[in-house]
């Protein structure tokens, strides 16, 4: 059961992402002395089918179409004049059989209505349209999204459409406008990540009570999604859910074809799940790690704190103009110290840092920008470099924090075989590490822990809410209730 529905879906939060994008295009176009017309224009995603079939996969639409309408309908067109500040949306117009197959063929009116727009014509209909509401002089002038996705590497796809050579096309200029609007979050949008965190929170704590050693991997994965989905109304997940025991656990984005969630884990094994549910495109990230069993063993332990200290240490030092390298070497540090502590390590930690060993038990980025995709856009306006050294190359984003910023926060701590053993025989590095330790550790494969946080005027609201501590974790896993019932006040415990 759960004590969530899933809330209203405001369309007002993407008519103030359009004015948001309006004002920043506007300012731009003022300061290099440019007209003040022309239209954004951009492509709605395209419903695919599976290779040669007939099998329509399931549509989710394009994240930069998504942010500025809303739309959930495949195969739709959408603009806004920047003369005007009109929206205007263009719809396919459906053959008549669609009716018998696939539902009722809607009114444009439903569309304007539904999306809250100013206009919707059909798509045959976009040349027509432009040149009429087109108030400048010349050909119209069509602002087309083409950029990098510095975190995929891949481009995004500007509009195209039969016709499209009548036009004036800019395709330098909307891009890094559009993407940096996405960077700051609306209160319309940080309701709907908190509320797929919320559901994701609750499903994370459904399946810590429901695991039993001689279950498979995917069956985690299948509660937190029935759970998010029958309670939440998310049909889509942010990404592919990771379900990680026993060794796999040391395998950054294990889940993939080739290794899908389909070990049988054992009592003793340590799981890490990352998933993330997805509600009106709007997306959460959380990673929990725990005994299968529900009991921490000493040596599970002590990775599992070095990995919690450094979460909580960087939750405490997130603020606007921190900046997020030295986040990451803040995590490091702190792994780095514990794992020290715990006799994994031996030396002085500052040469390990200038050695980047931080990078061989945590070679990805401490946390990357969430919102409509789970590397959210932005990470790496111009301007800002990423870092070229281990560890931190991997980083999503090396920018100072600003308010209204949504960043995930999560560090790790593996046992990489593929890194572990070159770092053990490289001369400068192989000093720091205790050999007989770190051979009872090989086998416990990887903790991470992942919350997303808000960043706030002086600080940062964790968004995330399920069991952290040890003996947080232990108790639920046990049957304890979540959050704790506090009766005046104490909590349950």
């Amino acid at each position: 059961m759960s004590s969530l529905s899933p809330p209203p879906i405001p369309m007002e939060l993407h008519a103030g992402n359009r004015r948001k994008l309006l004002d920043s295009i506007r300012g731009h176009l003022s300061s290099s002395n440019l007209p003040l017309d022309g239209f954004v224009f951009l492509q709605g995603g395209e419903e695919k089918n599976r290779y040669c079939t007939d099998h329509a996969e399931l549509f989710r639409q394009e994240s930069y179409f998504a942010y500025l309408f809303g739309v959930r309908e495949p195969d739709f067109y959408g603009a806004v004049d920047i003369g005007s500040g009109k929206s205007i949306l263009f719809i396919p117009r459906l053959p008549d059989d669609y009716a018998v197959w696939l539902g009722e063929i809607k009114p444009l009116s439903h569309f304007k209505e539904t999306y809250v727009v100013d206009m919707v014509f059909y798509v045959d209909e976009i040349i027509q349209v432009f040149n009429e509401q087109f108030k400048g002089s010349g050909k119209p002038l069509l602002y087309l999204l083409h950029g990098l996705n510095t975190d995929s590497s891949n481009f995004s796809k500007p509009a195209s459409f039969e016709g499209v050579e009548k036009f004036e096309t800019d395709l330098t200029t909307l891009h890094p406008i559009l993407a940096e609007c996405r960077v700051i979050k609306s209160s319309l949008e940080l309701q709907l990540i908190q509320f797929a965190n919320d559901i994701s929170s609750e499903a994370h704590v459904e399946v810590m009570r429901r695991v039993k050693p001689g279950m498979r991997e995917y069956q985690m994965e299948s509660m937190f999604l029935h759970h998010t989905y029958m309670y939440g109304g998310c049909r889509h997940c942010s990404y592919t859910c990771i379900c990680a025991t026993g060794d796999n656990s040391a395998v950054l984005h294990y889940g993939h074809a080739a290794a899908p969630n389909d070990r049988t884990f054992e009592d003793g094994d340590l799981a890490l799940l990352d998933m993330g549910a997805e509600y009106h495109f709007y997306g959460s990230d959380i990673t929990c790690s725990f005994p299968v069993n529900g009991k921490f063993t000493s040596d599970q332990s002590l990775i599992y704190n070095a990995v919690l200290d450094a979460h909580n240490s960087v939750i405490s030092a997130m603020k606007p103009g921190v900046n997020w390298v030295d986040m990451h070497k803040l995590a490091e540090r702190i792994i780095l110290e514990s794992l020290k502590k715990g006799s994994i390590l031996t030396g002085d930690v500052g040469d390990m840092m200038v050695q980047r060993l931080g990078a061989i038990f945590m070679p990805h980025g401490l946390g990357h920008f969430m919102g409509i995709d789970t590397h959210d856009t932005g990470g790496y306006p111009k301007g800002v470099e990423r870092p070229k050294e281990p560890g931190l190359k991997s980083l999503r984003t090396a920018r100072d924090l600003l308010e209204g910023m949504v960043i995930t926060v999560e560090p790790g701590c593996y046992f990489i075989k593929a890194l572990l053993l070159p770092a053990m025989e490289n001369t400068k590095t192989s000093k720091f590490f205790n050999i007989e330790i770190i051979e009872r550790f090989k086998n416990l494969g990887g903790v991470r822990i992942e919350s997303d946080l808000v960043v706030t005027a002086n600080g940062c609201k964790n968004m995330t809410n399920v069991p952290r501590e040890t003996w947080e974790i232990e108790a639920v896993m046990a049957g304890a209730p979540w959050p704790p019932v506090t009766t005046g006040n104490h909590s349950t415990k």
